[in-house]
């Protein structure tokens, strides 16, 4: 005998799966939301479907966009080279599931580059992989032997874990003529009763042994057996009734362990042992039996254990109550578990984008994460939010995420990181929370340029500094970090007015540091500016220019130089250069009639120096005899400082000092040679006389001449001795040479020497002829007058003009007056002339 039986185990039914064949079905349930179906029981590296493709990415975007999983439990895994979902390890859809009708695994997809998240939902579909079981091997049953044909006995009915067809039972009983099977429908489900088809006598066969068969309508079917023991009893002819067929228990999920659940109560109308009843759970599962006990003699019924909503929201105990006869009644008993806020928020980070450019703009996601509360109603609905100061926000995401975005532009250089933490509560009362911190930080983007510390630079100094001293140090400074922020320093030029003033600075990149690259002098460059810039070592660089302006300080390095009157030798013609002795020395004539006061001269000096270092004075070296001069101290004016008498010398010597206010002071002298007279006429003999020191200088030129003439002959001594013998060899092929001709006795008188009439050699730079004129008349050479002595000329007389002159008068010569000798020689100062009589 069969019987079909179809067991509920959701508000939806199954469909028929070949548990052989993938099938792989996916579809978009919703914006950002990929679906897939799979059998329960697929191998470690199945293929559950081309994720990647399915989300819209092609494999050569795979390694940028980053796709992984934010599953819990890695039931699944993506490979990163195609994107594929593949099974992670082994799927039982009754273990993960239990009895639920339908199964299916949610979790997020992430891909970077930007941010984004997916759902996905994998269904899990049966398969056949249990066989009906039934909780006992055997099944005792007592029947008296008075009861009834039609009586029905309720039997336990086989458990397939399996779902929807795979879940349809049917049940066979070995054939017996005294019972067959029937199912029962009730409000809770479909039962299984064997029916007595005739009456039993106890006599004839005590036991009865049954054989119950349940076959599922899977392909392949599996099925399951228990064995029924039918012992026939003496009558007992009432059942156990209880009070009620369903009770209903709301019991919160923080209820005691110990605390009563339920006081059963069952009622039997036989007496004696037959009425006796015994309590007991049925068939029940194993999570139920751990959770409640029963008295078996009072039927009350204990929490043995801790509830918990989240784990289980309901439970159904099956209860019997067994009278002495054997007689069994039974009852249900749901227990509904009421949820208590007992479970605050969870807060998942899914993905964190830290750090982030400064630059990003206002909407990027940085952060993407996930709350949820296992509690269930307004206990479970949850709401984030960020506490702290931020230029952040969350939105929420579909599925309880939610995304941090930027809300306003970041800068670095404000906060380099940003802290903020993201609270999440829940509506229960008292409402629960929980929190994370989460950090972003944020990399630098150069933005900034470097800034000098002043816009303009002043530098300070002194003239004749040494190289390489130090000018100025400037400092830029910018606000990036790293590379951004490193500052090189560059000259980027100079001012106008100051040609070449790039040059006599340098500036060191890393310090910014300004050195002199010469000495510089106050007296040809007083200031300069120079453009120093600044830059940082980002990408595209950024810089800025400053402008340093060095002033040159002055220093007392310059002796005051005496323009008037110019020195023959030493004081400011030696500064300048000049050789000793080549000007003439000056003179001043001052009459003999002079009063205290008279302007003698007037001393010129000039400094190249500035301020205090260019202030002069002036003041006289003091003489042995009362001074007869004053100068003026800031004028320069030489005056008299009394009347001149007759006692005072016609050639009076003045040295003048000029002095600058420097430190130390510097000076210089100027002679002046003042001659007493009334006239010029009057001061030509004292002029005359060749002064000492003109003589010394002279000769100490001529010798200077001499080593220079001997260096070069030295340095030209091939030369010189081939221009020699060039010379010779002419003199000899021209005669005897012209001094020599100048000599000969024709010309000259035996009573005494005479310069030649045509003397053109000689050591001096310039050749100077004797004339000598001829007598008027033809005397003999014995009556010849004894010449006159001819005057020594120094070579300043003879340089002094290019005319012809008489001699200048001797001892015995009055100014004015021809000389005695008519017939004298005259002097000729030109270069090889000839001087008429």
């Amino acid at each position: 005998m069969a019987v079909r039986r179809r067991q509920r185990r959701g508000p939806g039914g199954g469909r028929a799966l070949l548990a052989a064949v993938l099938l792989c079905v996916w579809g978009r349930a919703a914006a950002e939301r990929v679906r897939y179906a799979i059998p329960e029981e697929l191998g470690r590296g199945s293929l559950v479907g081309p994720l990647a493709r399915d989300l819209g990415l092609s494999a050569d975007e795979l390694p940028a966009r980053k796709l992984r999983l934010s599953e819990e439990k890695q039931y699944f895994t993506v490979n990163e080279e195609n994107g594929n979902l593949y099974v992670n390890e082994r799927l039982d859809r009754e273990e993960m599931c239990g009895e639920s009708a339908t199964c299916s695994v949610s979790f997020e997809a992430l891909v970077h580059n930007p941010l984004n998240v997916f759902h996905v939902q994998v269904v899990i579909e049966d398969v056949n992989d249990n066989s009906p079981a039934f909780s006992k091997a055997v099944l005792d049953l007592e029947i008296g032997e008075l009861i009834p044909p039609g009586a029905r006995f309720p039997l336990e009915m086989a458990h397939d874990p399996d779902v929807g067809s795979n879940s349809l039972l049917t049940y066979q009983l070995v054939s017996n003529p005294s019972f067959s099977l029937a199912i029962k429908d009730s409000p809770d489900g479909s039962k299984l009763e064997l029916v007595l088809e005739r009456a039993l006598d106890r006599e004839k066969q005590s036991s009865i042994d049954l054989v119950l068969t349940a076959v599922d309508a899977g392909d392949p079917v599996r099925s399951g057996s228990v064995q029924i023991r039918v012992n026939v009893t003496d009558a007992n002819d009432n059942a156990p009734v209880f009070e009620q067929d369903r009770y209903r228990v709301s019991l919160p999920e923080n209820t005691l362990p110990g605390s009563a659940v339920l006081n059963l109560s069952a009622s039997d109308a036989d007496a004696g042992t037959n009425a006796h009843i015994t309590y007991g759970f049925g068939k029940m599962p194993t999570k139920a039996l751990q959770k409640f006990v029963v008295d078996a003699e009072s039927g009350f019924i204990t929490l043995q254990e801790a509830l918990d909503f989240e784990d289980t929201r309901a439970y159904s105990l099956a209860l019997e109550a067994k009278d002495g006869g054997g007689l069994v009644a039974h009852c249900k008993v749901e227990v509904e578990v009421l949820d208590v806020n007992d479970n605050a928020p969870e807060i998942t980070l899914l993905s964190v984008s830290s750090p982030v450019p400064e630059d990003a703009p206002v909407g990027t996601v940085v952060a993407l994460l996930k709350a949820r509360d296992r509690d269930s109603g307004e206990n479970g609905q949850v709401s984030c939010e960020l506490s702290g100061e931020a230029p952040l926000s969350i939105v929420a995401s579909s599925g309880g995420s939610y995304k941090v975005v930027t809300a306003s532009a970041l800068d670095r250089e404000q906060a380099s990181e940003h802290r903020v933490t993201v609270v999440a509560r829940d509506r229960g009362r008292p409402a629960l929370r929980s929190s994370t911190e989460l950090v972003l930080e944020v990399s630098d983007v150069n933005d900034n340029a470097p800034v000098f510390e002043e816009a303009a630079y002043s530098a300070y100094v002194a003239e004749n500094n040494a190289a390489g001293a130090l000018v100025l140090r400037v400092q830029a400074r910018d606000a990036d970090a790293g590379a951004n922020g490193r500052v090189s320093y560059w000259l980027a030029g100079g001012s106008a007015g100051a040609a070449g003033a790039a040059p006599l600075v340098s500036v060191e990149a890393r310090s910014g540091a300004l050195y002199a690259q010469r000495s510089l002098d106050y007296e040809q460059l007083r200031e300069f500016t120079v453009a120093v810039r600044a830059q940082d070592g980002g990408s595209p660089a950024r810089s800025s220019t400053a402008t340093v302006r060095v002033f040159v300080l002055d220093r007392n390095d310059n002796a005051p130089r005496v323009l008037w009157p110019a020195a023959a030798g030493g004081g400011a013609a030696a500064a300048a250069g000049e050789a000793p002795g080549a000007a003439a020395t000056p003179f001043e004539v001052v009459p003999r009639s002079a009063e205290a006061g008279y302007l003698v001269a007037k001393v010129v000096a000039v400094d190249a120096d500035a301020g205090r270092n260019a202030w002069l004075s002036y003041e006289l070296v003091p003489a042995s005899e009362p001074a007869l001069f004053r100068v003026g101290l800031h004028s320069g004016e030489v005056r008299t400082a009394r009347a001149v008498s007759e006692r005072d010398a016609a050639k009076q010597r003045v040295v003048a000092v000029v002095k600058d206010h420097g430190q130390p002071a510097l000076s210089a002298t100027a002679t002046l040679h003042v001659v007493l007279a009334e006239s010029l006429q009057e001061a030509l003999p004292e002029l005359s006389e060749r002064p000492a020191g003109a003589e010394a200088a002279a000769a100490a030129a001529a010798e200077l001449q001499f080593y220079l003439v001997l260096a070069l002959a030295l340095l030209s001594a091939l030369l010189v001795l081939s221009v020699a013998l060039a010379v010779l060899a002419r003199l000899r092929r021209a005669g005897p040479p012209a001094v020599l001709r100048c000599l000969g006795a024709q010309r000259f008188s035996l009573a005494g020497a005479a310069f030649p009439a045509d003397f053109c050699e000689g050591t001096l730079p310039y050749s100077y002829n004797l004339c000598v004129p001829a007598p008027a008349r033809a005397v003999p050479e014995a009556a010849w007058p004894p010449p006159p002595p001819v005057p020594i000329l120094s070579a300043e007389e003879l340089l002094g003009g290019d005319s012809c002159e008489k001699p200048k008068p001797s001892s015995d010569v009055v100014v004015g007056k021809p000389p005695a000798n008519p017939d004298a020689p005259q002097v000729c100062k030109s270069a090889c002339c000839r001087c008429s009589p």
